[in-house]
C-alpha cells in the first residue's frame, strides 16, 4: 500500500516534476524556480502553524481575489501578482486550485504563452 502524500508534499512533488526546475531556500520556505524566476514558495505557515504557499498568477487573479474576500485568513492577494495561501493537513488547499495555480504560476514565470 502506497503512503498518501500530504498536501505540501503533493504540491512540492508536482512543482519538481515541471521541466528545468531547480529548488532553493528563501527564509524558511522552499522556492521552486525555472530559469532565474521563482514560481512557487512553500513551507511552514506563520509561527509554524500549518503551511503557506505562494503562486504568481495572471488569468486566475480574479478567482484569487474572490477567495481572498470570502476567506481572508486563507487567501491573500499581493500587489505584484503573488497570491499567498494558508492551509493545514486538516484543511488542505483544494487540489483543483493548487494544480491550476501551480501550472499557471510556472507558465507565467516561464513567459509561456501556451494555453491549457
Amino acid at each position: 500500500m502506497t503512503k498518501k502524500l500530504n498536501s505540501i508534499e503533493q504540491i512540492e512533488a508536482e512543482a519538481a516534476s515541471y521541466p528545468e526546475v531547480t529548488t532553493g531556500q528563501s527564509c524558511n520556505q522552499t522556492s521552486f524556480k525555472v530559469g532565474k524566476g521563482s514560481f512557487l514558495f512553500i513551507g511552514p505557515g506563520p509561527k509554524g502553524h500549518g503551511f503557506k504557499a505562494m503562486f504568481k498568477l495572471k488569468e486566475s487573479m480574479s478567482e484569487a481575489q474572490k477567495l481572498a474576500e470570502q476567506e481572508p485568513k486563507k487567501f491573500e492577494v499581493g500587489k505584484t501578482g503573488w497570491v499567498t495561501t494558508r492551509f493545514s493537513a486538516e484543511e488542505p488547499l483544494p487540489e483543483p486550485i493548487w494544480k491550476k495555480w501551480l501550472s499557471e504560476s510556472y507558465d507565467v514565470t516561464c513567459g509561456s504563452s501556451k494555453k491549457k
